[in-house]
């Protein structure tokens, strides 16, 4: 247990210095809003597709084929418990903060935290398990999360935006990546470096980018909101230990692959996803409250996901 303790809080202080030079350069202006947000367009646009179907090329293996369906599934039903707790225990009085901090509670970072963790804790299999999860987080946060940061019925944004939920980066890059698992191909080597390179691009520019929000947010809301301790508490050691859990006890009934079950592990155990800060500053919601989140789960995340991975990695 100590030395995985040990392990993984090496590889969360590696990600952290990383962020921390994100928030000294925001210090000393050599980055401003503007170039964060190329940052965060390429990161989005870009970046990610080439991050899945970097994944998505290796052989073809009905065992993993089998991983990757309960990853999804497992990750499809635990994004409606965390949704369906988050209507239990979340409660506010603006319906702008209340709204922000069901998405909080609901939505990990397990993009631009989960994916660095889980490359460098468990390799190219981990990233491979961890696309699969973005994806699910991909089609709930463009639904449901749209429709909850907007205070409109999913009813009504049906027509809109709701194309969001199955058109975006991250289903883009499945639709691309999956045809490679499936026939068990690779690019020619003149297109898959420049696609490995891009996805290589996606600790450095992630970490610095949330280091620069992090030195601009607001930690004043949070400190006077109780419903927000309850929304970080849920985030960072309530929903990851749900997960654990579980798996625990699936691993008891039939046989899991490891790997992948630590993959969900991280995913689940990132903070506050940056998206929501992006959603609620889009669609006029509580801009404050949603940076807070982000910035302080992530700072608290140094000290809550390298035991909580630890203790997965220990018992599964």
């Amino acid at each position: 247990m100590f030395e995985n303790l040990v392990s993984v809080s090496t590889q969360v202080a590696i990600l952290f210095a990383m962020i921390a030079l994100g928030a000294v350069l925001r210090r000393t202006k050599l980055l401003d809003d503007k170039i964060v947000k190329g940052f965060v367009d390429v990161l989005v646009v870009v970046v990610t597709p080439c991050l899945v179907v970097h994944a998505f090329q290796r052989p073809f293996s009905p065992d993993m084929l089998k991983s990757l369906g309960f990853v999804a599934l497992a990750a499809s039903i635990g994004h409606v418990a965390a949704i369906a707790l988050s209507y239990a225990l979340i409660h506010h009085r603006n319906p702008h903060t209340k709204n922000v901090l069901r998405l909080a509670a609901v939505f990990s970072n397990a993009g631009f935290m989960g994916i660095p963790l889980e490359h460098a804790l468990l390799g190219d299999t981990g990233v491979f398990y961890g696309v699969v999860y973005i994806g699910v987080f991909n089609v709930f946060i463009w639904s449901w999360g749209l429709c909850t940061v907007r205070n409109v019925s999913t009813k009504q944004l049906f027509g809109s935006e709701v194309k969001s939920m199955f058109v975006n980066p991250g289903t883009i890059g499945l639709a691309l990546g999956l045809p490679f698992f499936f026939l068990s191909m690779r690019l020619p080597e003149v297109l898959g470096k420049p696609v490995e390179y891009m996805a290589g691009l996606n600790t450095p520019l992630a970490m610095l980018a949330i280091g620069y929000y992090l030195a601009g947010a607001k930690a004043g809301p949070i400190f006077r909101t109780p419903a927000a301790y309850v929304a970080g508490a849920f985030r960072l050691v309530a929903f990851p230990m749900m997960i654990v859990g579980a798996l625990w006890a699936f691993g008891h009934v039939i046989s899991l692959e490891r790997t992948m079950m630590l993959a969900l592990v991280v995913s689940a155990s990132a903070p506050v996803a940056a998206l929501t800060s992006m959603l609620a500053a889009r669609y006029g919601s509580d801009v404050d409250m949603s940076a807070g989140m982000v910035g302080g789960t992530t700072l608290l995340s140094i000290a809550t996901m390298p035991p909580v991975i630890a203790l997965a990695m220990q018992v599964l």
